[in-house]
C-alpha cells in the first residue's frame, strides 16, 4: 500500500523534470570537457533526442531506467500500486523509444542510448570514456576513405559514342 495520498504522489511523480537531469548533466559536462559539441533537444529530430552531435550525425539519449523500463536493472521496478497504469506507460515509452530510433537510423543518424544505472559512480567513468570512444569511433568511420574500383569497360560499350548511321547534311 502507498504511504502517500493520491494528490500527494500526483504532486510528487508531476514534479520530476524531463529535462536537465542530473545523469544527462553528468554526460554533458563530460562531453563538453573532452571538446565535443552538442545541441541540447534538437526540435526538428524525432524524439527531440538530448543531446545532438551534428558534425558525428549522433544522437544521444540519457535515459533514467524506471521510466524508460531498462530490462534487467535493479532501479527498473514496477509500483505495487495501479500497476496496470504503469506497466501500459512504460511500455507505451519504450515502443516510442523503438520507433523514434528507427526513424533516425533511417535519416542516417546513430543513437546512442546511455542509462542512468551506467552513470552510477562505480561504472560511470568507464561508461563515459567509452561514449567518447564511440563518437571517435563513428567520426572515423563516416570519413573513412573509400577505394572505387574501376570496372573494364567493354569495347562495344561506348560511354560517349554516335551512332555509325548518322550523317549531316
Amino acid at each position: 500500500m502507498d504511504k502517500l495520498t493520491k494528490e500527494q504522489r500526483h504532486r510528487c511523480m508531476s514534479a520530476i523534470k524531463g529535462k536537465n537531469t542530473k545523469p544527462e548533466m553528468m554526460v554533458r559536462k563530460f562531453l563538453f570537457s573532452r571538446g565535443f559539441r552538442y545541441r541540447l533537444n534538437h526540435p526538428r529530430l524525432p524524439g527531440h533526442p538530448d543531446l545532438v552531435l551534428r558534425k558525428y550525425r549522433t544522437a544521444i539519449f540519457v535515459n533514467g531506467c524506471f521510466w524508460h523500463g531498462h530490462e534487467n536493472c535493479k532501479y527498473f521496478r514496477l509500483p505495487k500500486t495501479n500497476t496496470d497504469f504503469w506497466s501500459n506507460k512504460i511500455e507505451r515509452n519504450k515502443d516510442r523509444d523503438k520507433k523514434e530510433q528507427c526513424q533516425l537510423a533511417a535519416m542516417g543518424w546513430h543513437c546512442i542510448t546511455v542509462w542512468e544505472c551506467q552513470l552510477k559512480p562505480k561504472v560511470r567513468e568507464q561508461t563515459l570514456e567509452s561514449l567518447a570512444y564511440t563518437l571517435n569511433h563513428i567520426f572515423l568511420q563516416d570519413r573513412k576513405i573509400r577505394t572505387y574500383e574501376m570496372v573494364e569497360a567493354d569495347d562495344s560499350l561506348s560511354v560517349a559514342e554516335e551512332p555509325e548511321d548518322y550523317s549531316i547534311e
